[in-house]
């Protein structure tokens, strides 16, 4: 059986990064197939396909964040001074990648399936969550730094508009990504971990 060791190893280095330039260490190409890999292998409820993602580079993503800036500016002017310099940094990376949940996938399911219908919202965030851990740590591995940021619902007309996303389309978080220019400091504490874990029956 082949080794599990480098995947590990990827998941223990993963970490949020946000001191990021707008440099990649690998082309948008393998960007692109590294966000196609996970839409196709990420575990998916009933394999109902339903995450979406829209990877932005260049312009399109630094007027992302101008928006971001704007709308924040708008309805919280208080929280500017902190969220400001925040938001510059997110524009002054790479590129960012929204995911998405589409509902209307869930109508190809079998009626079979209808009683089931009101655990969807959380087995599609299990979902999205995978996909989105799918993209971070092989992005880290390939000599990038992410950060995953949520802000919707401010950004999301903005985002509906510019991309004609469909109204079935739920805005679930941007990653942000780009070439480190910083080190992340030292890990934090893992803390808990005794209570972590259970085994019985061993």
């Amino acid at each position: 059986m082949a080794s599990t060791t480098p995947f590990l190893t990827a998941v223990a280095g993963r970490r949020s990064m946000y001191a990021l330039s707008k440099e990649s260490s690998v082309s948008n190409d393998r960007i692109l197939e590294i966000v196609n890999h996970a839409l196709k292998h990420a575990p998916s409820p009933f394999n109902v396909r339903s995450a979406r993602c829209i990877v932005l580079f260049g312009e399109e993503h630094n007027k992302l964040w101008q928006n971001a800036y704007q709308v924040t500016e708008q309805a919280t002017p208080q929280a500017i001074g902190i969220l400001g310099p925040k938001i510059k940094g997110f524009e002054a990376a790479y590129g960012t990648c929204m995911f998405f949940d589409d509902s209307e996938a869930y109508n190809d399911l079998t009626p079979r399936f209808a009683a089931l219908s009101k655990n969807y919202p959380e087995w599609e965030e299990h979902s999205n969550g995978m996909h989105q851990f799918i993209v971070w740590t092989a992005l880290e591995a390939e000599g990038l730094g992410c950060n995953l940021q949520h802000y919707q619902p401010s950004i999301t007309p903005y985002v509906t508009k510019t991309y004609d996303v469909p109204a079935s389309w739920s805005l679930k978080c941007q990653m942000v990504f780009g070439k480190p220019t910083a080190s992340a400091g030292d890990a934090k504490p893992k803390t808990h971990l005794e209570k972590a874990l259970r085994v019985y029956g061993a």
